[in-house]
């Protein structure tokens, strides 16, 4: 059975947001600008994401 996966790209430069905020995009491995990333689907990720929706594209 494979594991579900969402690609996660930064689209808008960190710079300027909270800190916590930052810190969240670095959790989820996002550190500089169109870096994109494939994450486990998880409530955890997904949460993450919709905290920084502003600063992200999730496919």
């Amino acid at each position: 059975m494979a594991k579900k996966t969402i690609k996660v790209t930064l689209i808008k430069s960190p710079i300027g947001t909270k800190a916590d905020h930052r810190a969240t995009l670095r959790g989820l491995g996002l550190s500089k600008m169109n870096q994109t990333r494939e994450l486990e689907d998880t409530p955890a990720v997904r949460g993450m994401i919709t905290k920084v929706a502003y600063l992200v594209r999730a496919e």
